[in-house]
């Protein structure tokens, strides 16, 4: 069986390079292989500034759709986000490991790669889990994003230590 990059994996990318932005193209390569998306994917390519740039841009788009004020503009926003970084649904077994949907053309730069990997993860994640599942820290001072992966469907916070601070917060104002 092969495992789907473009689900859980692909959100918390673009969580992880929201909140804490790649400076430079090896640094953008590493952060996408420790979220899972295969080395040879992005080391094949040599990683570039052009690719860096791209990124940023989807991110800047992906954050409008955290952002959107509610369900149809953030059904919007994606569903322009897939117009331009995806291409039609297909099966390959281009590395010989079994066959998998690909959502891009084989031979993308690495910018192209994240951006469609993102805005397909993206809509997969919101269809399949809901889709207020993507927000800001109800933190006050935090504004980090965060894709809630929870059984409930009740997160608010972008971490644990958010969350216990905001607890903390509400406890001694009511000790007051």
């Amino acid at each position: 069986m092969h495992l789907n990059p473009y689900g859980a994996d692909a959100v918390l990318l673009a969580v992880n390079l929201v909140t804490r932005p790649a400076t430079t193209p090896d640094e953008l390569a590493e952060r996408c292989e420790e979220s899972g998306v295969e080395s040879r994917l992005v080391r094949e390519r040599n990683v570039t500034a052009a690719d860096l740039a791209a990124v940023r841009t989807a991110l800047d788009e992906w954050l409008l759709v955290v952002d959107a004020p509610d369900e149809q503009s953030r059904v919007d926003l994606v569903n322009a986000m897939l117009a331009k970084y995806t291409e039609h649904p297909r099966l390959t077994n281009h590395a010989g490991d079994g066959w998998h949907m690909h959502y891009r053309p084989d031979n993308v730069p690495v910018g192209r790669l994240v951006a469609t990997l993102i805005s397909t993860g993206t809509a997969l994640h919101l269809a399949g889990r809901g889709i207020t599942r993507l927000g800001r820290c109800a933190t006050e001072g935090c504004g980090n994003v965060y894709a809630d992966l929870s059984r409930t469907g009740r997160q608010r916070y972008c971490s644990p230590a958010c969350a216990n601070r905001d607890a903390v917060r509400r406890h001694r104002a009511r000790a007051l």
